[in-house]
């Protein structure tokens, strides 16, 4: 028996919880798609939030020099990323930061690349912003995801690409990127001068003995060139609270950086995101080791449910929380196959082309959720997908 609760469903109904949505509209739907988890957090985090209301006052806070110290410490003791506080620059997310970054280093109509398929957010802002949206397809090799370098190369030539967001660990596949892959696409980009962000929001979830490697710790080169950003966020279940931060060691990048970033007015963090983060990062450890044993036997017992019972084909992930469910051996329209997930088996999973052409058949299954729920939707699946 551990010390923290995995085993309890919290009650999202009457929280508006986005991820719920659709189990308002229909009990029996499990909704296993966006990414927060259906865990209670630790006490202390609680017990902080709590303390935070308890103040009555709910104005504007300036992040504490402890808050900096605890992102300093988190990420050297955990990643072995040492670096200056000024490099730190904290942000109200990863998404925003991306676009604040995309604004800051290229213009309107340059080209901006991504590798896909990959989290939903990275293409739409890229659009949004009015860039043109390169795409690099990923490699499905040995049932993980691997990277084309001639490929990406040539993709960066032909389009005169002028900044990379790189997604590691990567959503959805889950894989966490090896020091030569990390290497291999860290000399490209310094070779044809693009600027690399690197999303490092799920850094502290790889599993099975897998290890994270931030981007900068692979080369003293790529501080030249690279903006890494991350957050507790998804690692603490946190979400809700909106902090994340950017590393920029390089002086010129950081400071056009701030500079966008004030002018979208977007360099003042909620107060409730500044506890937050630094209770996580100084409390949290001990409810991630206990969490990630947990993630890892529910990937595991996805995989060989899925495999042995049903022709679904499971991406088992090296990190995250997510997995990457292909369901391309059934023959069916895609249409047709997220309606029989959602109405036959009465699940919500992440469609698999908001990732990218190549989900097409896809889905995206969430396993951070207590174990009880996590064999129900399995049973679903199989009922309805069954060999």
């Amino acid at each position: 028996m551990g010390t923290y609760d995995f085993t309890t469903l919290p009650e999202r109904f009457s929280t508006n919880a986005t991820k719920w949505q659709e189990t308002v509209k229909d009990p029996e739907v499990l909704p296993l798609w966006i990414a927060d988890m259906d865990f209670q957090v630790f006490s202390e985090m609680t017990q902080a939030l709590e303390a935070f209301a308890k103040r009555s006052v709910f104005g504007y806070d300036s992040p504490k020099p402890s808050l900096y110290q605890a992102i300093l410490d988190w990420e050297a003791n955990e990643h072995g990323y040492r670096f200056d506080k000024e490099a730190l620059i904290l942000i109200e997310g990863v998404v925003p930061a991306i676009s604040v970054a995309i604004q800051a280093f290229t213009k309107e109509n340059d080209a901006v690349m991504i590798n896909t398929p990959v989290y939903p957010p990275f293409a739409r802002t890229v659009k949004l912003n009015k860039r043109q949206l390169v795409t690099n397809s990923l490699q499905e090799i040995d049932d993980r995801f691997e990277i084309d370098f001639e490929q990406l190369e040539k993709d960066i030539v032909d389009n005169d690409v002028k900044l990379f967001a790189f997604c590691s660990p990567h959503n959805p596949g889950g894989r966490v990127w090896s020091i030569v892959d990390l290497q291999k696409v860290g000399d490209i980009c310094q070779k044809h001068g693009v600027i690399l962000i690197s999303d490092e929001i799920h850094q502290d979830m790889a599993l099975f003995g897998n290890k994270h490697h931030s981007f900068n710790t692979v080369s003293e080169n790529f501080k030249n060139f690279t903006i890494i950003l991350a957050s507790a966020t998804k690692t603490f279940n946190i979400a809700g609270t909106k902090n994340s931060f950017a590393i920029i060691e390089n002086e010129g990048l950081r400071q056009q950086f701030k500079e966008r970033q004030l002018t979208n007015n977007q360099h003042e963090i909620s107060s409730l995101g500044l506890v937050a983060t630094e209770v996580a990062l100084t409390q949290g450890k001990p409810w991630l080791e206990e969490l990630k044993p947990l993630i890892e036997r529910h990937i595991s017992y996805v995989y060989h449910q899925l495999t042995e019972k049903t022709k679904i084909k499971v991406m088992q992930p090296q990190g995250t929380y997510l997995i990457w469910l292909d369901f391309s051996a059934y023959g069916l329209d895609h249409k047709a196959l997220q309606e029989k997930i959602r109405y036959e088996a009465k699940l919500v999973l992440n469609d698999g082309l908001t990732f990218g052409e190549e989900g097409r058949n896809h889905a995206r299954f969430n396993v951070a959720a207590p174990t009880t729920i996590i064999e129900e939707a399995v049973k679903r699946l199989v009922d309805v997908f069954g060999k």
